[in-house]
């Protein structure tokens, strides 16, 4: 008999493909609802932040737009980028027709132990590649930096505690989460789905230097490479979140830090090779780690639908009443084991089938043995074999009594017994 098929093992570029109603049409049409509902989200959340600016009496600037100050412009910035969480994951839900759960890890959730365990490893070692940022040899042109204070840090601080970690968990459900997913549906490589995500990361942030790009470039592939390592965001949502915070708060520390519109596509070769350094040592850092403990990579594709009356695995299709292991089709009313289909009213083990009214090792007829071929009938007088149980010691019967030794009582009560 032909064994079931086993599902097909997914890894996390190709969870698009989990939902048993997937369709071609699906992830292209979900990126469209996503840009679309992440705009209105965006505008949303802005026609709240202008009524709330005007209610507040804030200053405004020639577009007659609020002034929030850098701590509150910062935190509307942020919050503007992590709005794409809520639509990302509905439009997986509603469109992908699969757990939301899906866009995070194969496991379909968040494995909170194995992120905290990578935002541990991306501390020390993005704060080492930050501290040799502060080595470098500043630009003559630059004006000296003014500290802010502990309490203007301070609020900024506890600001960027809060959104930071929304802000780069929502870059990287879109760029690694749903691009590459979506990449995924039609491309088997993991390297294809891969770059494209790269690619769109880099240019979202805008063009600033060439090395600035490359920088982005080379996060967005270590980050995608290293979700498809793991089998989830984890990992790169730690080292985007560290990474995001250790700028921010330098930002923060110094006046007018956070008002400034430099970004990480504006970064010099210098800072470039230090960046790129720490990114590199923390995916090594991460690949050692899954050799200590190794993670689920994949997830089990969906099997295709079962027939509505049942189906057995192999060639044959299951009848309604029931199956048997075997070739053949089974009877409505029972089987036996053979090749053989049963008889609908019982079976005795053996190649004869049972006749409805008894059964022994040949066919028995219903009213009594036919004479002349069962020996030993009382109908014809042949002596019957003795029986295994009876004594050696057995006397027999008184001459005469037309019975044989050992039969006693056999033929009472029937003609020609005297």
């Amino acid at each position: 008999m032909t064994q079931p098929p086993l599902a097909e093992q997914l890894p996390y570029h190709r969870l698009a493909r989990l939902s048993p109603r997937h369709h071609g049409w699906r992830p292209l049409v979900g990126t469209l609802v996503v840009a679309v509902g992440y705009v209105l989200a965006v505008l949303v959340l802005m026609l709240c932040a202008l009524v709330v600016g005007l209610a507040l009496e804030y200053p405004q600037d020639a577009d007659g737009w609020p002034e929030f100050g850098p701590v509150s412009g910062t935190a509307l910035d942020l919050l503007s980028i992590a709005v794409a969480i809520p639509v990302l994951l509905l439009t997986v839900r509603w469109i992908g027709r699969r757990p939301a759960g899906t866009v995070s890890s194969v496991t379909g959730r968040l494995r909170r132990r194995w992120l905290a365990l990578c935002v541990l490893t991306a501390v020390p070692v993005l704060a080492l590649a930050m501290g040799g940022m502060f080595l470098l040899p500043s630009d003559g042109g630059e004006a000296e930096s003014q500290w802010v204070g502990w309490p203007a840090f301070g609020r900024a601080l506890a600001m960027l505690l809060v959104l930071v970690p929304l802000q780069a968990a929502a870059e990287e459900y879109v760029f690694r989460g749903w691009l590459t997913q979506t990449a995924g549906a039609f491309l088997r490589s993991p390297w294809a789905a891969l770059v494209p995500q790269a690619v769109l990361f880099a240019a979202a942030h805008g063009w600033g230097t060439a090395w600035g790009f490359a920088d982005l470039l080379v996060f967005g592939m270590c980050a995608g490479w290293l979700t498809w390592r793991t089998g989830g965001l984890e990992a790169s949502i730690a080292l985007h979140t560290v990474n995001n915070l250790f700028a921010f708060g330098v930002s923060a520390a110094v006046v007018d830090g956070l008002a400034s519109d430099e970004t990480a596509a504006d970064a010099g070769w210098q800072t470039v090779l230090l960046d790129v350094a720490g990114i590199v040592l923390y995916t090594a850092a991460v690949t050692w780690w899954l050799r200590r403990r190794p993670l689920e990579r994949t997830a089990p594709a969906p099997l295709p639908p079962v027939h509505p009356y049942g189906a057995a695995p192999g060639q044959w299709p299951v009848h309604p009443y029931g199956v048997m292991s075997g070739q053949w089709p089974v009877h409505p009313y029972g089987s036996v084991p053979g090749p053989s289909p049963a008889d609908p009213y019982g079976s005795v083990p053996g190649p004869s089938p049972v006749h409805p009214y008894g059964s022994a090792l040949s066919p028995v007829h219903p009213y009594g043995a036919l004479p002349g071929q069962w020996p030993g009938h009382p109908a014809t007088g042949a002596p019957l074999p003795p029986p295994p149980s009876a004594h050696p010691e057995a006397a027999a019967p008184p001459s005469g009594t037309g019975r044989p030794a050992g039969s006693a009582g056999t033929g009472e009560g029937t003609p020609g017994s005297g």
